[in-house]
């Protein structure tokens, strides 16, 4: 599934949750909110390039993220949509591959930086207040133990941190 795909399953999912919150109704299932999914507004997605091209800005100079402002429109059809219940997810791990000495940090400063994140004092915690987002700390794989029983923290650890990738055999 593409990325584009991905987006339109995420939002139209979020809606449904919205909804259910509001109205105690029964949240869609993924695959019912897969059949939900409608082509991208292409008119939503025209006006909002256009809008794009007439900001005092060079043309493309965000990047990424013009294109996803305009895939957003297609999604909503709205060529200026308004986003509720913003979420970053930051997800924490560890590589293996620190022990080769190419990381600036070792992994014993990323339990550390986790509980800067729960606290609100990383850069993330700033940009997530600035644009009134929440933000969810997930520890994917941190390779120390994390010392916290704040319920904030998602603990969906997939191994303690990675395998050195330069000693696995092929």
């Amino acid at each position: 599934m593409e990325s584009d795909s991905l987006l339109s399953v995420f939002y139209i999912h979020q809606q449904s949750v919205r909804l259910q919150n509001f109205y105690g109704k029964k949240i869609m299932s993924i695959r019912s909110t897969i059949f939900e999914i409608k082509p991208l507004d292409e008119t939503a997605m025209q006006s909002a390039r256009e809008r794009q091209n007439v900001l005092t800005k060079p043309a493309g100079s965000l990047g990424r993220l013009e294109e996803l402002t305009i895939q957003l429109a297609g999604i909503t059809g709205k060529s200026m949509p308004v986003i509720k219940d913003k979420v970053i997810i930051t997800m924490a791990g560890d590589h293996g591959v620190v022990a080769e000495g190419v990381s600036a940090y070792p992994q014993e400063v990323t339990p550390q930086m986790v509980l800067n994140f729960l606290a609100g004092g990383a850069a993330i915690n700033v940009l997530a207040r600035h644009v009134g987002a929440r933000v969810v700390i997930v520890d994917m794989g941190v390779a120390n133990e994390i010392p916290t029983a704040d319920k904030k923290l998602i603990r969906r650890r997939v191994s303690l941190g990675t395998k050195i990738w330069l000693q696995v055999q092929r």
